[in-house]
């Protein structure tokens, strides 16, 4: 239709069709913001909230205490290994110098050293009970390390257990509430669908089109993009059954209404020529000339063709002639392009 608007209608039409889509851009922004925040009705859930409270806090309690006494044997493991290498280092410093003192003793063969080879060996006894003691020592630790571990990991797996079964109860709680926040927004975006398609069908031609246009833009993208990642899959069947429902809809509509066209067409062919130019608006008629279809059934006409002067598919007058100058002009036309002459026939404006 834009070839028969006049130019600064053009641009009024452009910027109109700009305040629709400003106007949708900041309904879809406040009902992203609605969408989105809609979770926030419902309490956040915990896995505490499952569990038996006393049964956890004392087994969490074991555990604490498990863990703790773990790091405190491990501590004293090292500990006592450290003194048991000190020990042995010090056993081992001595054994090497008697068995050095002996070597030189030998050579000397000196009897007045006999003391000391034995006060020197009861020192290396000395020490060998030492670095005993302090291997028992470092045994005892280990043992008690791995007590305390084993402690620790059968707490740990008790408390898993009483978790997991939290955790599964957890999920399913879940699973419920995002079925329920899927219905607030279902609950939200729906009567908006429903709204959008009463305004389509009633008020899209209105004098406020382009908000009319706007709100259906919001409620299309509220209802396909903001609402459809948060259906619920179950398996996929969720998301075919709404896409069908919503195909099915669309294309009972678009069925009835192409039915309702043919059959206005129908009867519009019907009538006489004269009452079907005046259901025709002038802007409609120059759009569909332009397109060189008839504007009484919309088939395609040769409208170059200088020896067509009515449709041959409905038979409504496509070209007369100028009663001033007998110019061939289009029937539709106000004016002669010629002479500029009034037409005889007044079309009826919508």
């Amino acid at each position: 239709m834009s070839k028969s608007l006049r130019l600064s209608e053009k641009w009024f039409r452009r910027g109109l069709w700009l305040v629709a889509l400003v106007f949708a851009s900041f309904l879809i922004g406040l009902g992203g913001t609605i969408v989105g925040d809609l979770p926030k009705v419902e309490t956040p859930l915990r896995v505490d909230d499952f569990l038996d409270k006393a049964a956890a806090d004392k087994l969490r309690a074991e555990v604490k205490t498990a863990r703790q006494a773990e790091q405190d044997a491990q501590a004293a493991l090292e500990q006592a290994q450290l003194q048991r290498s000190k020990v042995r280092s010090e056993s081992q410093a001595e054994r090497e110098s008697f068995t050095n003192w002996l070597s030189t003793r030998s050579v000397t063969q000196r009897a007045d050293q006999d003391p000391e080879v034995i006060a020197r060996t009861q020192a290396l006894d000395a020490l060998k009970l030492v670095e005993r003691k302090a291997q028992q020592a470092v045994e005892a630790q280990q043992q008690a390390a791995l007590d305390a571990r084993q402690g620790a990991a059968a707490a740990q797996e008790r408390l898993g257990r009483l978790e997991a079964d939290g955790y599964d109860k957890l999920s399913a709680e879940r699973r419920k509430v995002e079925l329920r926040v899927f219905l607030y927004r279902l609950a939200l975006t729906l009567p908006l669908l429903a709204i959008a398609g009463w305004l389509f069908v009633k008020q899209r031609k209105s004098t406020y089109w382009p908000f009319v246009w706007g709100f259906i833009f919001f409620a299309l993208f509220a209802f396909f993009v903001e609402l459809v990642p948060y259906l619920p899959s179950y398996g996929g069947y969720v998301r075919y059954v709404v896409g069908i429902a919503v195909t099915a809809v669309v294309g009972r509509y678009a069925i009835q209404a192409l039915n309702r066209y043919l059959e206005r067409q129908k009867l519009a062919e019907a009538l006489p020529d004269q009452e079907r130019r005046k259901e025709l608006s002038y802007d409609v008629a120059l759009a569909r000339l332009a397109k060189s279809v008839c504007p009484g059934c919309e088939r395609p006409v040769d409208l170059k063709n200088e020896k067509i002067d009515f449709c041959p598919h409905c038979g409504i007058g496509l070209f007369d002639h100028c009663g001033q100058c007998s110019t061939r002009k289009s029937a539709f036309a106000r004016f002669c392009h010629a002479c500029g002459t009034g037409a005889g026939v007044k079309l009826a404006q919508e």
